[in-house]
């Protein structure tokens, strides 16, 4: 969501400031440019040449220094910025934007600023605390400003408080949650996607299942992507990798608890993804307690039934939803995914060979075979799990608007 944004980065004084560099440098490798603005104070706690040259442009600092006459410089920034962050935001400054005052470089760019602005605190906890800070938070977010929750954690002042600036993980994820709710033209924005991933496990006793190799990685990829293209996304997952908190998490074990908890959203849904791997089988009849290994030398046998086919069921049940599923296999690929596309009334299938090394189940990358009920095919030679959902979100978003 960051790629090519243009960032004014205003960096103030605390002792938080060593953590913005390490948030600056997130912001360039998820594909930003950056600018960066500090108060006299924040150049006491790290070098100004520090964010120079990994940002490779210019720090502002000094409001008199007009290097270029043809433009003031925190005008220029606040001008050029697509998004404005404050961090970390000492409680001297959140006033001073309260109060619209501009006696430095800093708080004179934010004046003028226009974009959206994103304010990350961090102070020691009775100055978080405090009646007036509080009242210049909730001013700030009556004005538009999103303010982000500072952590609570060992502070510089050698105690466990509130005010401690938040890790740079979420910090991302909560910029990133702005920035959307800021874009207006998102390929699949109010659009109900629901994605299922991970492999199953089906319970032998309270100790032991069956299951399989997916790790769930793939179908993570796609929520996220799903999030960022703007969808309302829901997560049925049995996976424990992580998720944005702005997607709907919805946590699953078995075949039977995946198939509920989709069969009850799947009317209000527009696109149904399902790259779960269900396990086929589940035990007839698990036991309540451990089993304990017999004496004896006779073979241990378990009943297995028929798990319900979520694909196949959605598949009969819809109306205007747009449904795309999955095919792991280890040989005839295309035939058996072909197969699958039409006997299970899907939009789309994903079809990749398990089995091997380095890709599939388990692996950060894949290489995948597109096929739609049109009949046309997209091969993806191999690439990263997170490249491949945008490229089947690109598929889906030309297939689904095509159909519409």
């Amino acid at each position: 969501m960051l790629k090519d944004k243009k960032i004014a980065l205003y960096v103030t004084g605390g002792i938080a400031v060593y953590k913005v560099v390490d948030l600056m440098r997130s912001f360039i490798k998820a594909g930003a440019e950056v600018r960066v603005a500090m108060t006299e104070s924040a150049a006491k706690f790290v070098a100004p040449m520090t964010f120079q040259i990994l940002s490779q442009n210019e720090v502002y600092i000094d409001i008199f220094s007009e290097k270029d006459p043809s433009h003031v410089a925190h005008v220029d920034i606040s001008d050029w910025a697509d998004i404005s962050v404050v961090a970390p935001a000492t409680a001297n400054t959140i006033a001073k934007m309260v109060y619209g005052l501009a006696d430095n470089f800093v708080t004179s760019a934010l004046l003028a600023t226009a974009s959206p602005t994103f304010v990350v605190p961090a102070m020691n906890t009775d100055m978080f605390e405090n009646k007036a800070t509080q009242e210049n938070i909730q001013t700030l977010t009556n004005r538009g400003i999103y303010v982000v929750d500072p952590d609570t954690g060992f502070l510089a002042e050698g105690y466990e408080g509130k005010g401690r600036y938040p890790e740079n993980e979420r910090i991302l994820e909560e910029l990133e949650a702005f920035v959307l709710s800021k874009e207006e033209s998102l390929p699949l924005k109010d659009y109900k996607i629901l994605v299922s991933a991970g492999g199953t496990k089906e319970r032998i006793d309270p100790v032991r299942y069956i299951t399989n190799d997916s790790s769930g990685k793939t179908g993570h990829a796609i929520a996220k992507a799903a999030y960022q293209y703007g969808a309302d996304v829901t997560l049925v997952t049995a996976s424990n990798l992580s998720a944005p908190e702005a997607i709907q998490r919805v946590q699953v074990d078995s075949a039977d608890e995946m198939f509920e908890a989709i069969d009850k959203r799947f009317e209000d849904l527009d696109i149904l993804i399902m790259s779960a791997a269900v396990s086929d089988y589940g035990v007839a009849d698990a036991a309540t307690s451990k089993m304990k290994k017999e004496n004896d030398s006779d073979p241990v046998v378990i009943e297995l039934k028929e798990n319900p086919d979520i694909l196949k069921t959605m598949g009969q049940k819809k109306s205007n939803q747009f449904l795309v599923g999955f095919a792991a296999e280890t040989d005839h690929l295309e035939e058996y995914a072909t197969k699958k596309l039409t006997e299970k009334n899907l939009d789309i299938i994903v079809a990749n060979e398990v089995g091997k090394e380095d890709t599939g189940f388990d692996s950060d990358d894949n290489q995948v075979l597109i096929l739609t009920k049109d009949h046309t095919r997209l091969e993806v030679p191999k690439t990263s799990k997170t490249n491949i959902a945008k490229i089947l979100l690109d598929k889906i978003v030309e297939e689904f608007d095509r159909r519409q």
